[in-house]
């Protein structure tokens, strides 16, 4: 299964710097988000990992070869970069095309209309779909090869809820039979239910490389809610270990600084009784905001 791995990759467009600097290996088995603001870079790193972009510096490559070494590059990686098509093709006539460009067995055509729910529309114009229509159709175009790697930027737009949970369950079940599966979505929440591991970037430049776990849980917002009928000494030893504890309801504990492991460790070691131990992170939209906050170029009715 493929490893993406970015090595000091930089792109520039004349004196606008694009993506810089960037170093990450993306790994099979689990799904990585790649977020961050408009104007971040992600489209643009995505292009340069399938080779519609050359990077400026650095490199990318797929398990030691760049995209254009690949022999087979369709049953591969299957991207989606860009939902919109030529509109004078039907579906199926559209896929077909792609099929016979990439050497594929035209009968991956009727697999994937089936697949991404367009078979009753497959002799349908493409230019009369939906938003939404024409997404799933991107989706199966990236299915088409029946790849390694998917690579999807901004999949969900246009999906209604039932497609949203459609393309979910599709990508976590690609991700367990381990594919390497990299999504861009601004929707935080469908992010934080679809996600193991993110990548955040902010004006070009990596600025997190974790699992959503961790991320969330460092943010403002997070905490560990703890009750214990020895609370008073507990309190002192956590404080003593430089976590910040506060009063919460029914006489619990609220502690900021550090992690349930730790605290159940730090309990453990000096003999006190733990009844409940319950992490409570910050939403994933609310952790992204707080990390991105000096890296977002636009606000509502101020420049940055």
């Amino acid at each position: 299964m493929t490893t993406i791995e970015a090595r000091g990759l930089t792109k520039r467009f004349g004196t606008t710097v694009a993506v810089e600097g960037l170093t990450f290996d993306i790994r099979p088995g689990v799904v990585t988000g790649f977020l961050g603001p408009n104007g971040a870079g992600k489209s643009t790193t995505m292009r340069m990992i399938v080779g519609l972009d050359h990077p400026t510096a650095g490199s990318v490559l797929l398990d030691g070869r760049h995209y254009r070494e690949l022999e087979q590059p369709m049953r591969e990686v299957g991207a989606l970069l860009d939902a919109r098509t030529a509109g004078k093709r039907t579906a199926r006539q559209h896929l077909r095309w792609l099929a016979d460009a990439g050497g594929l067995p035209r009968g991956r055509v009727g697999e994937v209309l089936e697949q991404v729910g367009l078979a009753e529309v497959a002799g349908r114009r493409v230019g009369g779909f939906s938003l939404g229509m024409a997404q799933r159709l991107g989706i199966a175009t990236a299915l088409l090869g029946d790849p390694a790697t998917l690579l999807l930027d901004e999949p969900m737009n246009g999906l209604d809820p039932e497609g949203i949970r459609w393309i979910r369950t599709l990508l976590q079940g690609f991700a367990a039979e381990g594919r390497t599966v990299v999504v861009s979505s601004h929707l935080m929440h469908e992010m934080e239910e679809t996600a193991g591991h993110v990548l955040v970037i902010g004006r070009g430049r990596l600025i997190a490389d974790t699992s959503i776990a961790d991320f969330t849980q460092a943010a403002t917002g997070s905490d560990v809610h703890v009750r214990s009928p020895d609370a008073g000494a507990l309190r002192d030893v956590l404080e003593r270990a430089g976590a910040a504890v506060a009063p919460g309801d029914g006489g619990a504990l609220v502690v900021t600084g550090l992690l349930a492991p730790r605290i159940g460790d730090l309990a453990a070691q000096h003999g006190l009784r733990v009844h409940e131990l319950t992490p409570r992170r910050a939403s994933l939209e609310a952790a992204f905001m707080e990390l991105t906050r000096d890296s977002v170029d636009y606000r509502p009715g101020v420049a940055a």
